[in-house]
């Protein structure tokens, strides 16, 4: 049975164990938060080294990506150094591949026509993949990354905009203490309504979930969420404050969604190569041949 680990800064109350079959092994998935303890996190990297078969990143990524040229975050590689014998993921694979072809397909197959409508993305280049597909089917973007990550009410609606202003403030931005950036711990339990005027606007909610709920107003009216880690629990709280459907780009586990972190390490896993000899292909090759498909939820036929 090959184990992976998720060690995420996140909140434990998202934690998570599983067992599925994917290509013929058997695998056992765990995803555990450490309350936005560095030091538990560290430790427990420290303790399961070279005994799973791979670890998630979960709670932070080890770069940011702007027009194709990556950021790394500064605070990352203290996690990373602990991974001396496990390989250890941040979902990045996936999030220019698994989230890019989720975006086409929910095109393609009929699953919302994306052509035109207006789409918010709280956080793009944690995840420039997805809105570059957002970008090539037509979607109108309004881009959040200054207004909702460093506080300044900046919208952005071109990707040629993020990536000149971008690249001006990553390289400032990557050396910031994490948890300014981005919920950690018990943060992520709290929902704080900013610049609600952009949520109000959007017909479709893009991006990471935690940036998305960090900021979701009290009530909307029928938006759509195209977004990652979802668990009941948050779709009960979704449900409430009026989203119409949420659309994810990582299969249910569980009655869940994992992260791409996880669903990385899955994958890296199954190839039994070092992290520097998997290539873009690599990735789209076994998501065709894992034949995964974006998740629907409609929330308007989920029991309260």
């Amino acid at each position: 049975m090959k184990h992976i680990v998720s060690v995420s800064l996140g909140s434990s109350k998202r934690d998570h164990v599983f067992e599925t079959d994917f290509m013929g092994e058997h695998f056992l998935i765990e995803r555990i938060g450490t309350d936005g303890d560095w030091d538990k996190a560290i430790q427990l990297i420290r303790e399961l080294d070279g005994k799973v078969d791979a670890f998630g990143m979960g709670g932070i990524d080890l770069y940011i990506r702007i027009a194709g040229k990556p950021y790394v975050i500064k605070d990352a590689k203290r996690l990373v150094a602990e991974a001396k014998k496990t390989p250890m993921l941040d979902g990045s694979g996936l999030k220019n591949t698994l989230e890019r072809k989720c975006i086409m397909d929910v095109q393609r197959e009929g699953i919302m026509n994306l052509k035109g409508k207006k789409v918010l993305m709280v956080c793009a280049v944690d995840r420039f993949g997805m809105a570059e597909a957002f970008n090539e089917v037509g979607a109108r973007l309004t881009l959040g990354d200054f207004i909702y990550t460093l506080g300044i009410p900046l919208p952005l609606h071109s990707l040629k905009t993020l990536a000149v202003v971008g690249r001006l403030a990553a390289p400032f931005v990557v050396r910031m203490p994490f948890d300014k950036l981005y919920p950690t711990g018990s943060n992520q339990e709290v929902i704080i309504p900013k610049y609600s005027k952009y949520y109000y606007d959007a017909e479709v909610l893009a991006g990471d979930f935690l940036y998305i709920r960090r900021y979701l107003p009290e009530k909307l009216n029928g938006q759509v969420i195209i977004t990652n880690t979802t668990t009941p629990e948050d779709m009960k709280m979704l449900k409430a404050r009026g989203i119409s459907k949420v659309i994810t780009t990582t299969p249910d586990m569980g009655g869940r969604s994992f992260g791409t972190n996880v669903i990385e390490a899955l994958m890296v896993t199954l190839m039994g190569r070092p992290i520097d000899q998997i290539a873009e292909e690599d990735y789209y090759a076994m998501l065709k041949e894992l034949d995964f498909k974006p998740g629907v939820t409609d929330l308007e036929k989920l029991d309260a």
